[in-house]
């Protein structure tokens, strides 16, 4: 059984309350709810924490070296400039998935760059919660070379 770390960035803890326009209505609560499920239907055990502090995430990347088979993670604000997440994400060896909820590059200019995607295995943004069940599909489909 693949196990999954996933990581919500900064300010993801007030989904549902903040810039609904962008981000819609849905919760961390109701999103996390989505993954649980969608991870037991593909036989993946699955562990969601949310932070708003960058070392934090930081030490969690590094503790993914033993005790995950992979990442996903949404950076927040952190995505645009946190080289020491960039850097923590290239220090370990395993499948990373960066997901945005929104567009990134639809949407202000200084959010148009991650410095986070280079060194993951790829990037989903602007399919709201569905970019995370995305994510975990590719997470759970690797050994099938799906």
């Amino acid at each position: 059984m693949k196990r999954v770390l996933v990581i919500h960035g900064p300010n993801l803890n007030m989904l549902g309350k903040r810039e609904p326009e962008v981000y819609g209505g849905e919760t961390l609560t109701d999103l996390n709810e989505k993954l649980y499920k969608a991870a037991d239907q593909r036989n993946v055990q699955l562990e969601c924490r949310q932070s708003n502090y960058e070392g934090e995430i930081i030490e969690w990347i590094h503790r993914a070296e033993e005790e995950a088979d992979a990442i996903i993670i949404n950076p927040g604000a952190f995505t645009h400039y946190s080289y020491a997440i960039r850097d923590a994400a290239a220090s370990i060896n395993k499948t990373i998935i960066e997901v945005h909820l929104s567009n990134i590059y639809k949407r202000e200019t200084f959010r148009h760059e991650s410095v986070i995607a280079p060194v993951v295995a790829g990037q989903i943004s602007g399919f709201g919660s569905k970019g995370y069940i995305l994510a975990l599909e590719a997470i759970a489909g690797e050994d099938n070379n799906e």
